[in-house]
């Protein structure tokens, strides 16, 4: 059987002791010569969206035609990271990288690169704000500062395949843990490498560990919250499209822990590549005896499997997962008893998300030290004081360079945004970064320098939650951000509670009274109120977050909601029945770019004469403003 190229035992066969993984793995690396040129072609959902399975499918026919097909192999893995840029291709043992690769290309790459040692100019990255070209993948901009230890994985495997899985070290935590630690020593490596829960509340996973394992029950159960709902947010979604096996490997070690035989991966069924590949994954540890009875020889039993949601935000809180999996409408309960105690069917439950679980293994691999030598703070006596670890952000926004970043925890919001995101495009300025979802805060421009942690980010009121983070530039209403996020919040609160239910329309009903410039004096501070009264009285975490966009817009930014209602004017000019456009007859060059690209043929004028702007007809969409070179459109 063939894997990504690579000759490897077959069929599979129940792998009955450490040693044999330990042999198999052997096998599988020293089948494989790392001097053979590797295609390596990102085939996740961003790149799918291009066009890569055709282009993977052409590229495998060229091969074929040209009989090259056995002196290069064709590896499809999942993200990589740099999304915007798909569909990506890295040409190894070289790190040649292509960006946006079409069909017409293929040829090209088949003769030129892979036959006629070659670069290809047209396909290589251009750093937005050097213009200059880049060849390898490792000296971008994007990926150099990254510091990738959960995402490197990626590259070197495809998620289909077990085997790759094998070769890169995998389950080799879980038979170190097996084979020689208890589970109570497994318990206190988690605590002491400070590992904090990815998915929101930063919470220490080793104490959760610890408290679910010894609390009283007929069973315990392990879970795996998948239900990624942010706008924006797709970290978790590509952890499970492009390396299953790590969240599931760091699920059985975490089972072993505290004591569990049953597990659940609860994912939202938006996510169908993401179900698949788990459920392969899973099938395939099975296979190999990784789940099930007496699993590599050790006595442990554990079965995993997946239960998909109905896509309801609200069900990425704890006890509306669990009434979710339960086969109950997935609404929050009081958390006066928390699920660790008494969880799933009222049972000790251990709940972490696709990001925590990943991180497991590479502590168990490569130990405590390690681990906690990246981030911030000490851990060495309490669980809470730091944030060691990387942690993945979905970059997205006013941004150059969209995708997914992998960076050490305590690096600064300007590194993040300027050094591997490239800035701000356009030209504009920066203006504001939304952290932690929908439930986030809005940081602005002066608190660019400072460190992106757990604590930090909570003391300016954002948070981390599960990692989304929103980039604004100056065009960017802050008061209609808030408002947008309110209305998102307000759709998907479940409605079980009054502060959160009756608390959101209210704000949202004045926020949108502020955006059409009817706001009265006294909306500040009643939303102020509102906001703490949805905070202390909400049910659940939903409402208890849910104002930190208001409550951090007004703190950064209180001048353009004072704009709104006593001028009637939107400083950004974003607000549409507070704005009007119009051209300035001194910059105008009567290019007609913008006469073209309106949609309500609402301008008019001769070539190379000032244009003007009909109001009557004007939508206020901004296409003008947009494709004018000249800056001769004004928006007051």
């Amino acid at each position: 059987m063939s894997i990504s190229g690579f000759q490897v035992p077959a069929p599979r066969q129940q792998l009955r002791s450490t040693a044999d993984l330990t042999a198999l793995a052997g096998r599988i690396a020293a089948s494989r010569d790392p001097r053979k040129p590797v295609l390596i072609v990102c085939g996740g959902t961003g790149c799918r969206a291009y066009k890569c399975n055709e282009i993977i499918d052409a590229l495998r026919a060229e091969l074929a035609a040209r009989n090259l097909a056995s002196r290069f192999d064709v590896r499809v893995t999942g993200c990589h990271g740099f999304c915007e840029k798909g569909p990506l291709m890295i040409v190894m043992p070289q790190g040649l990288f292509y960006q946006r690769i079409a069909m017409a290309d293929v040829p090209k790459i088949v003769e030129k690169t892979l036959q006629g040692n070659e670069i290809i100019d047209s396909l290589l990255y251009r750093d937005p704000q050097t213009g200059e070209k880049v060849v390898r993948e490792g000296d971008i901009p994007f990926y150099a500062k990254q510091m990738q230890a959960i995402f490197h994985a990626n590259r070197f495997m495809d998620p289909t395949r077990i085997e790759d899985y094998f070769a890169i070290g995998g389950y080799q935590a879980l038979a170190k843990v097996l084979s020689t630690m208890k589970p109570p020593d497994v318990i206190q490596m988690i605590k002491k490498s400070g590992l904090r829960g990815r998915g929101g509340g930063g919470f220490p996973a080793g104490v959760k560990w610890e408290t679910a394992a010894y609390a009283e029950g007929e069973e315990r159960f392990v879970i795996c919250n998948g239900d990624e709902g942010d706008p924006g947010a797709y970290m978790d979604r590509s952890l499970m499209e492009g390396n299953p096996h790590s969240v599931i490997e760091g699920m059985i070690v975490g089972a072993y822990a505290i004591g569990s035989h049953q597990g659940f991966i609860y994912v939202r069924d938006e996510y169908p590549l993401a179900v698949m590949h788990l459920g392969i994954a899973l099938d395939q540890a099975r296979e190999y005896g990784l789940l099930g009875r007496n699993i590599l020889g050790s006595g442990y039993n554990l079965n995993i499997r997946i239960v998909r949601g109905g896509g309801a935000f609200v069900c990425g809180e704890s006890t509306a997962l669990m009434a979710s999996i339960e086969g109950r409408p997935g609404e929050p309960r009081a958390k006066y008893i928390h699920t660790v105690e008494k969880g799933l069917w009222n049972q000790p439950s251990c709940l972490n998300n696709v990001e925590t679980w990943a991180n497991v293994p590479l502590i168990v691999n490569k130990g405590i030290e390690w681990y906690t030598s990246i981030g911030t703070g000490d851990v060495t006596t309490d669980p809470w004081g730091g944030s060691k670890g990387t942690k993945v952000f979905s970059l997205v926004g006013k941004i150059n360079n969209t995708g997914l970043v992998e960076v050490p925890m305590g690096i600064t919001l300007r590194e993040i945004i300027f050094d591997i995101g490239g800035g701000i495009p356009k030209g504009r300025k920066f203006k504001a970064v939304q952290t932690g979802g929908p439930s986030g805060g809005c940081i602005p421009e002066s608190l660019l320098d400072m460190p992106v942690d757990f604590d930090e980010l909570t003391r300016v009121g954002a948070m981390m939650g599960s990692g989304g983070m929103i980039v604004m530039d100056n065009r960017t209403c802050m008061v209609d951000v808030a408002a947008y996020f309110i209305k998102f919040l307000q759709e998907e609160s479940c409605g079980k509670c009054v502060p959160c239910r009756e608390g959101l329309r209210q704000m949202g009903e004045i926020l949108n009274r502020v955006c059409r410039g009817k706001g009265v004096k006294g909306d500040i501070e009643l939303l102020e109120e509102l906001s703490q009264t949805v905070l202390s009285a909400s049910l659940c975490a939903l409402g208890g977050s849910a104002p930190n966009p208001v409550l951090t817009t007004i703190r950064y930014f209180r001048d353009e909601y004072e704009a709104h209602i006593k001028q009637r004017t939107c400083p950004a000019g974003a607000c549409k029945e507070l704005v009007s456009y119009s051209i300035d007859a001194a910059k105008c060059t009567g290019c007609q770019v913008c006469v073209r690209n309106c949609p309500q043929d609402c301008i008019a004028g001769k070539k190379k004469e000032p244009h003007v702007i009909d109001m009557a007809k004007c939508v206020k969409c901004g296409s003008c403003e947009e494709v004018c070179k000249f800056d001769a459109v004004v928006v007051r």
